[in-house]
This record gives structure tokens, sequence and C-alpha cells, in this order.
């Protein structure tokens, strides 16, 4: 039951970064919807959210560690250098709320 609990979880958390959060590549906006980068994004966020050790700077590390590839494969960049300032605070805010709604 609590794995299906925190599947459901996810969801609603990739849910809500997918719908919030975008890439800017050449003043285009991909949402991480869209670029199907949510889900995984999500599932990095979730453990850290469980056991309340999310944090900036833990968030900012698993933006890092989402390789990104351009060019058909040709470039890779971290997550993190593709979101603008203000969607990296929307992904604190969304995490934020997303804690107090669920209470871990």
């Amino acid at each position: 039951m609590a794995n299906l609990n925190s599947t459901r979880l996810i969801e609603s958390l990739a849910a809500e970064i997918g719908d919030g959060i975008y890439l800017d590549i050449a003043k285009w906006r991909l949402y991480l919807s869209n670029a199907r980068l949510h889900t995984i994004l999500a599932e990095r966020l979730y453990p850290l959210m469980v056991d309340g050790s999310w944090n900036e700077s833990n968030v900012l590390e698993v933006l890092r560690s989402i390789p990104i590839q351009l060019g058909g494969g040709r470039h890779e960049l971290p997550l993190l250098e593709l979101l603008p300032i203000h969607c990296q605070v929307d992904l604190m805010n969304i995490l934020e709320e997303f804690q107090k709604n669920n209470r871990f």
C-alpha cells in the first residue's frame, strides 16, 4: 500500500513540476512535461522530500545530475544549465508547497 501511495505522490509531484518548470532554449520554453523530464526529476526529488533532507543545495545537485542531450547527443548539459533562475525558484516553491500539502 505504501508503494502505491508513493507512486501516486511521485506522479502528482511530476505533474506539478511538468506544468510549471521549463527549459529555456533560444528564448523557447520547453516545459518539462513536454520534454518528458518531469517524472525523472520527481523520482529523484521525492526521496529528499520523504526524509526531509531537501534544501536548495540538494535540489541543485539533483538538477546537476540529470544530463540533457542536445544535437542528437553531440552535446550534453546538466538540466540545471537549461533552467532559468526563476524556474529554479519556482521549483523550490513547488517542493515547499508539496511538502506542506503532503505532510512528510
